[in-house]
């Protein structure tokens, strides 16, 4: 299964000052991180921004995902990481291998230094950066990332593999573009006007598709404002539902007795890939 995770730019614009920003800015990675997703996008809402826009996001969450070790080397001081000590620690769980062609654990490296014959010296939260042979046709530069099998620390016995690094990937992408990947599988957009998540309807979702897109609005500013799409009061008991589209499977509503106005991003992450990512 790969999920996509994407959220506004707008999704700190009720925050009163950095720090509270890139706290909340933490919590999202914190989700996406709890609930393995592959992929966490930042689509633009330019109207809804105030003080930190995408940028800011962006920045924010490519520190809190890149693991400690590499951190100093690989931004050094930025005034958008002004206060990421408040930033959770993700903690995202090595990936193991499985058989012989597989063995140790998975993590990242960055490679320091671009040698001779195929080799790189890559720092890869050892003692001391190490001396690794690139695989064949796998080509890199100094200030890339690159995945470390370590089967053994002591002595070290590692290897740069050509597969994803662990946790997510981040990126900055228009909707429209992120909607239209083919893995983007079922794509969810979540709004209080959706259809009322419920068990029988959860069974239906979880078996529709391997992969799957899930959008979230920013507080205050849900996804219809967002995209201007029309919302219609249904006439029994002031109701609402949204119109179809632009680019949705579903809309759908993850807290349907949700007993506070506004309901942050963050929040919403939580409440939202719990049921949505659980399995048969």
């Amino acid at each position: 299964m790969t999920l996509s995770v994407l959220v506004p730019s707008s999704l700190v614009r009720e925050a009163e000052d950095k720090r509270e920003a890139t706290r909340k800015i933490g919590y999202v990675a914190r989700a996406a991180t709890v609930f393995r997703a592959d992929r966490l996008v930042v689509f633009p809402d330019g109207e809804g921004e105030r003080r930190w826009g995408g940028g800011f996001v962006e920045v924010v969450l490519r520190y809190a995902a890149t693991p400690p070790h590499l951190r100093k080397e690989a931004w050094g001081r930025r005034d958008e990481l002004e206060y990421a000590g408040v930033l959770p620690p993700l903690r995202v769980a090595s990936r193991t291998g499985s058989g012989p062609e597989r063995p140790g654990s998975l993590q990242e490296g960055i490679v320091t230094e671009v040698g001779p014959d195929g080799r790189v010296r890559v720092n890869c939260g050892l003692q001391h950066p190490i001396s690794l042979l690139l695989p064949d046709g796998m080509e890199v530069s100094e200030g890339e990332r690159v995945a470390i099998r370590i089967s053994s620390r002591e002595p070290v016995r590692a290897r740069i593999v050509d597969e994803p690094l662990p946790g997510f990937e981040i990126r900055r992408t228009d909707l429209p573009e992120a909607l239209a990947r083919p893995d983007a599988g079922l794509r969810i957009a979540t709004s209080r006007h959706g259809t009322a998540l419920s068990v029988d309807g959860l069974a239906d979702i979880v078996g529709r598709s391997d992969d799957m897109t899930v959008v979230f609005g920013a507080p205050g500013r849900g996804l219809p404002d967002i995209l201007d799409v029309p919302v219609e009061v249904v006439a029994d008991g002031g109701d609402t539902d949204v119109e179809p589209g632009p680019g949705f499977d579903l809309w759908l509503n993850t807290i349907p007795r949700q007993g506070s106005k506004t309901v942050r991003t963050e929040e919403a992450m939580f409440a939202s890939l719990a049921p949505l990512t659980l399995t048969e």
